[in-house]
Parts: C-alpha cells; sequence; structure tokens
C-alpha cells in the first residue's frame, strides 16, 4: 500500500507526473496541494536557502519551479549576472523558495537540499542548465536517475540519493512549506520574485529586475 507520504517520493515511482507553470489552475499536479494542507504543521521545519548579506538594504525573494522554462531561462541568462552585480555587491539579500507544480520538481529540490547549504546553487545551476535533459522525460524511473546522477556531482552517493529521495517526511513538509508561503505571498505564477514586499512576475531580463531593484535602494 502505497502511504501519503510516499506517494511523493521515489517509492511510488510507478506514479507519473506532469507540471503547469500558473497556480491559477485548478489541476494541480499529483494531489500535491492535498498532501501539503495534511501537514502544514512540520512546513516550519523547512529553512530558506539565501545568499548575500542578511542587512543588504534590498530583500528579493524568488519564487521557482525546477521544472519551469521561464525559471531555467531567468536562471541560465540571468541571474549570474544579478548575483555578481546586486548580491555580490551587498546590495541585495536574496532568497530563494522553490514552488512544486509536480513531483519531479520536488525531487529535484530534495536532491539540491540534500547536497547541503554550501552546494545548493551549485546543484542548482546543474537543474536548470540540463532541465531539457530531466524533467521533459515522461519515465519517472528516468527523471529519478537522472537527478542521482546531478547528486553524484555535488558528491552524493548512490545510497545518500536514495534515502534523499525516499524520506516522505521531508517531501510532504516540504509541500506544505510551499503551500503556505506561496498563499502568505499571493504566488500565482512562476517566477516570481518579491522585491520588498512587492511581487512581480515573470522571466526577467538583468536590466528589468536591476531596474526594480535600484528604484527599491
Amino acid at each position: 500500500m502505497i502511504t501519503r507520504r510516499k506517494a511523493l517520493t521515489l517509492t511510488a515511482i510507478g506514479l507519473a507526473a506532469g507540471g503547469t507553470y500558473s497556480l491559477t489552475r485548478g489541476d494541480r499536479a499529483d494531489g500535491l496541494a492535498e498532501f501539503g494542507a495534511a501537514n502544514a504543521q512540520g512546513a516550519g521545519t523547512i529553512e530558506d536557502i539565501t545568499l548575500g548579506d542578511p542587512g543588504a538594504p534590498v530583500k528579493v525573494v524568488e519564487y521557482a519551479s525546477y521544472t519551469c522554462p521561464h525559471c531555467a531561462s531567468f536562471h541560465n541568462d540571468t541571474f549570474k549576472a544579478f548575483k555578481r552585480e546586486y548580491i555580490d555587491t551587498g546590495k541585495v539579500h536574496f532568497t530563494y523558495r522553490e514552488v512544486f507544480f509536480d513531483r519531479y520538481g520536488l525531487w529535484a529540490a530534495m536532491i539540491a537540499r540534500c547536497a547541503g547549504a554550501d552546494r545548493y546553487f551549485g546543484v542548482s545551476d546543474l537543474l536548470y542548465s540540463r532541465q531539457g535533459e530531466w524533467a521533459r522525460q515522461e519515465d519517472p524511473a528516468s527523471v529519478a536517475a537522472s537527478l542521482k546522477r546531478i547528486g553524484a556531482q555535488a558528491g552524493l552517493s548512490a545510497e545518500q540519493a536514495d534515502a534523499c529521495l525516499q524520506d516522505g517526511d521531508k517531501a510532504q513538509n516540504l509541500v506544505a512549506w510551499y503551500e503556505r508561503n506561496a498563499q502568505d505571498d499571493g504566488v500565482r505564477s512562476t517566477p516570481s520574485f518579491l522585491i520588498d514586499g512587492e511581487m512581480h512576475s515573470g522571466n526577467m531580463s538583468l536590466s528589468q529586475i536591476g531596474k526594480l531593484v535600484d528604484d527599491a535602494l
């Protein structure tokens, strides 16, 4: 029998996953909303992933999904320059929050988090740059194998990756955490950027997001 927690993880490998990039639709893939609502109390155990000086004058929170092509475009084309010009210079404290449309995006986030905070963004770069290789596969077993290969590049053994992907409690807590954040901040699509409390949506160029940050300074 598949338990509620296992249904989110690699243990339920026979279940296919699908996705969308707008939270306004009512057909949330794979019933993730139900799992999150069932375990909302555990959401408090999930920590934010951040970069930069916590005392920076501008706070930017990105909401993104590893299976969202627009999020991949932002991270592949814009994020490195944004980090160099705004985060590394102390202007922005950046927080990355995962959005889960489907199991594939959830599994990807679990692999990145299992790699550790110091390697998270390195794994994130790999996930986005290779999104077309792993996220578009129809066979869950192939997706899992691809994600484990990415995890191996970050130093995760096969055993560690399997344990990570089979951690039902962590999966359910992550979904609950995402649901709470999305409700609190009014997230409707990905990528979305909360810049000093004001929400902006869509894949942005460096000049576009840079202007928003400059205006907030």
